[in-house]
């Protein structure tokens, strides 16, 4: 059988192989700490658990529209609105089936071959996968410590061609946990907006992000480029990975094209799903996520605080998600071979910089601090004898 070259370019999803192999680590009887996925371990908030078993009592299940629940519609824009002080027009939300078919539908909506597309490096693989899976020329932007891994005007400007058709952006960003400041967001999003092209940004991890410095909630993008497509999802601030739920809000004359897209690719998101999310927005939930979203950040000094002592550097300080990006370049070991020998010495699941792009790869690791405190106060334990058997330590950058 042949396949597509399309199917061939697609390379394997490290983050999830490494995961393959903790799994057989376990069934052979070993002990492994899995900081390799991001999948918050609290699980959906217990009024959403709630409201699904109602649903699955007293709902018929049909098939939704293809947009998504009216209300569920309403109850996000809602949000918007109370988080965020945004006003979005509810028509202008697109309920889908998680943020992956958020991000198929944009993507099929916006990209023809040969378009290209700025994304910055490191970034989440299955963003620039979608891009190119529809033809699209993905111009992988080098970004370093100085800009906290993130796209700035500067670079955007830097690397913009005649061909540039779009710009996507993802903050607070995986796998580096760090957002872009709002005054560059703003003017990257303005240097595209002038040149006709369209911006993408990934906030998937916008409501785990941390507030400034007067307390208040980081800011959406829709504050600053009303005209912006967002992605995001019910999987992490919500914790509702395996329900598949996400959304995207898209600027109104791109609503019928994107319901078109999605009656023909899958229909409707999970009807027991959608019934169960409009109790994520309940005081009730909202409280509970809040809760989390403290513990992350309690979970974040844990696990600084950790690698400082093992001696394993944190080139920029994440400030949202639950990721961090250890650099290993001190240890000697490429970070492909870090991942291996921790996980098979150490028994601890990570996830190598390759899977993020090019761009300092080898010498960058993922950590998922999406773990419970125990799990992490284990995992840096046996990471701290690993580094010290490898006889090098490294030193915390200032």
């Amino acid at each position: 059988m042949k396949f597509s070259a399309r199917a061939q370019a697609i390379t394997p999803f490290l983050a999830m192989e490494f995961g393959k192999r903790a799994a057989e680590l376990e069934a052979a009887g070993r002990s492994v700490v899995r900081l390799n996925i991001g999948e918050p371990d609290f699980g959906a908030p217990p009024q959403v658990l709630e409201a699904a078993a109602e649903a699955a009592r007293g709902t018929r299940l049909t098939y939704t529209a293809a947009l998504g629940l009216p209300q569920l519609r309403e109850a996000i824009a809602g949000f918007y609105q109370r988080a965020h002080g945004v006003r979005v027009d509810p028509a202008r939300v697109v309920v889908t089936a998680g943020a992956s078919a958020a991000l198929l539908l944009v993507t099929a909506a916006l990209v023809d071959p040969g378009d290209e597309v700025l994304v910055g490096d490191p970034s989440y693989p299955c963003n620039r996968q979608f891009l190119a899976g529809f033809g699209a020329d993905v111009r992988l932007v080098p970004t370093d410590a100085s800009t906290r891994f993130q796209l700035d005007e500067q670079l955007v400007r830097r690397h913009w061609s005649p061909r540039t058709r779009g710009l996507m952006i993802a903050t607070p960003s995986n796998p580096t946990g760090t957002s872009a400041p709002p005054d560059q967001l703003r003017a990257m999003c303005g240097f595209a907006r002038e040149r006709d092209a369209w911006r993408v940004v990934d906030e998937i991890y916008l409501d785990l992000a941390d507030g400034d410095a007067s307390g208040r909630p980081a800011p959406s993008v829709l504050a600053c480029d009303d005209e912006a497509v967002v992605i995001n999802s019910f999987s992490k601030y919500f914790g509702m990975t395996g329900w598949r739920l996400g959304w995207c809000v898209v600027p109104p004359d791109m609503v019928p094209v994107v319901e078109r897209l999605a009656q023909n690719y899958y229909i409707c998101p999970s009807t027991l799903a959608q019934h169960a999310a409009l109790a994520c927005f309940t005081p009730e939930a909202i409280a509970v996520c809040e809760q989390r979203r403290a513990e992350f950040a309690a979970r974040r000094r844990l696990v600084l605080d950790g690698l400082r002592e093992a001696g394993l550097s944190v080139p920029v300080e994440p400030d949202g998600a639950f990721y961090v990006y250890i650099d290993v370049g001190s240890t000697g070991l490429d970070s492909m071979r870090f991942c291996e020998r921790a996980l098979d010495e150490a028994g601890v699941a990570l996830t190598p910089g390759h899977d993020f792009g090019s761009c300092g790869a080898g010498r960058h690791v993922r950590l998922s601090y999406a773990a419970s405190r125990e799990q992490l106060r284990e995992g840096l334990r046996r990471l701290a004898q690993f580094v010290a058997g490898l006889g090098v330590r490294g030193s915390m950058a200032a």
